[in-house]
């Protein structure tokens, strides 16, 4: 879980646009981000799982 701290000084406005920090908006993660969902790895499985992100289903084969 990130620090509001660290939430914040995400969200200001960098000099270098390759310095934007992007995080997951439900926990604040920022490694293992999926752009598409905005979402953490962790944060898409346990949404996925349970059904919640519409047209996601767990493979299998």
């Amino acid at each position: 879980m990130a620090t509001q701290a660290q939430i914040a000084k995400s969200k200001k406005h960098p000099k270098y646009t390759t310095r934007i920090v992007r995080r997951c908006w439900r926990c604040g993660r920022k490694h293992g981000f999926m752009r598409d969902f905005n979402l953490c790895r962790i944060c898409f499985r346990e949404l996925a799982n349970n059904a919640e992100i519409p047209g996601i289903t767990k493979s299998s084969w």
